[in-house]
Order: structure tokens, then sequence, then C-alpha cells
């Protein structure tokens, strides 16, 4: 299969109009508004800027061929008249994937049991400060503010590598603190 410009318009193959292939009518609609452009670069003779980003996109645009047709595609560009053979994805050389590292799962887990020690004792001291100097109420209703307001947070932080021992402790701590709060709260 081959891509050129043929005027103002894109052509695969041997004349064919890209809408006339099964490659989606949004590529084939930008394939020609490229084409387009590309006439206008050559017209102008002499922006090399605006002809080396005709170009690149030309390439892109192939590449997206390629996949979509899962074939090699060969591009002529429109501005320097050179030929290039660009593969499918699949046919392109993948590097070799890194072994993933190993879970540090005792250092994990110790940050983890301090974070959620230190949580449960920051909401059990507002819940019971609280509900000795004003309402079991009041104290309710701030270790909800304080839960809701965290749980956004923790929620973005559960999948990052380091900060998710933090989340861990800190979801384990504000679970475990709802039963002291509920027992200071109705006690």
């Amino acid at each position: 299969m081959e891509l050129r410009v043929r005027g103002e318009r894109a052509v695969l193959g041997e004349e064919v109009d890209p809408h006339n292939v099964a490659i989606g009518a949004d590529l084939a609609d930008a394939l020609h508004e490229w084409a387009r452009v590309a006439a206008a670069v050559r017209r102008a003779n002499g922006d090399r800027e605006a002809a080396a980003v005709v170009s690149q996109r030309g390439r892109q645009l192939a590449g997206r061929v390629a996949e979509v047709m899962g074939t090699t595609v060969y591009y002529v560009d429109p501005v320097t008249d050179a030929g290039s053979v660009i593969p499918p994805p699949d046919a392109l050389v993948r590097k070799p994937v890194r072994p993933e590292e190993p879970t540090p799962w005792a250092t994990g887990l110790t940050v983890a049991a301090f974070v959620g020690v230190v949580v449960f004792v920051a909401m059990l001291a507002l819940a019971r400060t609280l509900a000795a100097e004003t309402s079991g109420l009041l104290a309710f209703v701030a270790a909800v503010l304080v839960s809701a307001g965290l749980a956004p947070s923790l929620w973005l932080g559960r999948k990052l590598p380091i900060l998710r021992w933090v989340v861990l402790g800190a979801a384990a701590g504000i679970a475990f603190s709802w039963i002291g709060v509920l027992a200071v709260v109705f006690a």
C-alpha cells in the first residue's frame, strides 16, 4: 500500500481515494486535509518549518493507515518526494519490558501500621474532646466531616507506588477509629 499526494488529494495505492477504502471516515478526512495543507506548503516553496510539520504529520497518518489496514505502507513525502516504509504496529520491534520490582511488604506494612495508629489516635482524640466539651452529636458530625474530607485524597492515592502504604494505614485508622467514635458518642 502506498500513500501519496496528487494535487490536493491524498491517494492510496493506484489513485484510490481514501474514502473508498475501509479505514474510517475520520482518517480519510484527515488524509485529505493533510494533502491540502501539503499542496499549500509545496506552493509556498520555502517554509522549512511548515514542510517539516507536514512531513511529520504524513508519517503519523501513514502509521495510522498501516495500523488500520494491518499492512506496511510506503509513504511518499509530498514536500521532498522521499519515500519511507511504515510498518504496522505489530511489526515494530518492542523494547523488552523491565521486570517489576518486588513489593516491599515489610516496610510498607510498617509504614501503614504507624500511619494507622496516628490517624486512629487523632480521630479518637477529636471525638473525645468534642464529646466532653460540647455534645456527642458535634463529635459525630466532626468525625463524619474528617472521614469524608480524607476519602477523595485516599481514593486518588491508592495506586501510587509509595503513597499506597500511607493510604492503607490512614484508611485502616479511620475505619477502626469509627468503633471508638461511636462508643464515645453513644456512651
